[in-house]
């Protein structure tokens, strides 16, 4: 049977769904997992939101977020941006956590607004979500605490202004603690930083990228298992490179074989290269070397 969406498009939709009063803002809400996850409707139901979310979570379970199942009976933060599913199983009981609900109308305009892209742990997938301690788990309530304490007091010209500088502050602080997790987990994604450099060798070394064309960053994440905006932050961590780079590179140094060793024209080899359009592998080739193809075949 195909999953059941339910779109929720505002703060206001999500506190009728779990019969909450009326927010007392508009665009933003902290509500208890307790009271979600008993309250809301029990069949098999997909949930589609049209905010921001940032849950802390600690129960026993299954959840299905995208279209895989996770088991989540320790405590994580997971985030999910505007239109991103999730769908709890039908026998999950929470132990505790909080989220926190926000609009991206409420950050429209802001600084905060302009830059939320660069927090790419809202498009993590479910399995790489941010695994804290109890004391990261204390600072993040905290901020938690500032905003629900501001937005619950009468507002006024200062409210978005002090709502929104304690989400970036939070924001903030969960960068940090991931940055902290992808060097505590050092071994296993020094593993992933290997396989990906494998793959990435095996792709160029086939010599058919005339039927399959360049590699995408979504190629590889699927091929290991992460999500493209993951692998990309986990290889910049290990490599000072995101996973585009790393392409690019390899691109260029498969290109500097074939206009030393072979006669073929530029237009030629970035066929062969997987390219429809030379100027786009000519653009590509002089960012690396800082020099055109025809420019660094003449000057070798």
């Amino acid at each position: 049977m195909p999953d059941k969406y339910l779109d929720l498009y505002s703060v206001s939709d999500l506190h009728k769904l779990v019969r909450y009063a009326p927010p007392k803002h508009p665009l933003i809400s902290v509500i208890d997992h307790a009271d979600f996850y008993s309250k809301r409707p029990k069949e098999d139901m997909t949930y589609r939101f049209g905010f921001y979310t940032v849950s802390c979570k600690k129960f026993e379970g299954l959840l299905k977020y995208g279209k895989r199942y996770y088991d989540f009976s320790e405590g994580s933060l997971l985030f999910t941006a505007p239109g991103q599913v999730i769908a709890p199983g039908p026998n999950v009981t929470v132990d505790e956590g909080w989220a926190l609900f926000f609009h991206p109308d409420l950050i429209h305009g802001t600084e905060l607004g302009r830059k939320i892209h660069q927090y790419t742990f809202f498009n993590y997938e479910a399995n790489e979500a941010l695994h804290i301690s109890e004391e990261e788990k204390l600072t993040i309530k905290d901020c938690v605490a500032k905003i629900e304490r501001e937005y619950s007091q009468n507002i006024d010209k200062h409210s978005q202004g002090l709502i929104v500088s304690n989400i970036e502050l939070l924001l903030n602080y969960c960068n940090r603690f991931y940055d902290r997790q992808f060097y505590t987990r050092a071994k296993v994604n020094s593993d992933v930083v290997q396989k990906f450099e494998k793959l990435l060798k095996d792709y160029f070394s086939h010599g058919n990228l005339i039927e399959t064309g360049l590699p995408s960053v979504k190629y590889f994440a699927s091929r290991l298992n992460l999500s493209p905006n993951y692998l990309s932050d986990l290889l910049s961590k290990f490599t000072g490179k995101t996973t585009q780079e790393h392409i690019h590179l390899e691109l260029t140094d498969k290109a500097k074989s074939l206009l030393w060793g072979t006669n073929s024209s530029i237009s030629e080899i970035a066929y062969v290269l997987g390219f429809e359009h030379p100027s786009h592998f000519t653009k590509i080739f002089k960012s690396k070397t800082g020099k055109s193809p025809s420019v660094y075949r003449s000057a070798n």
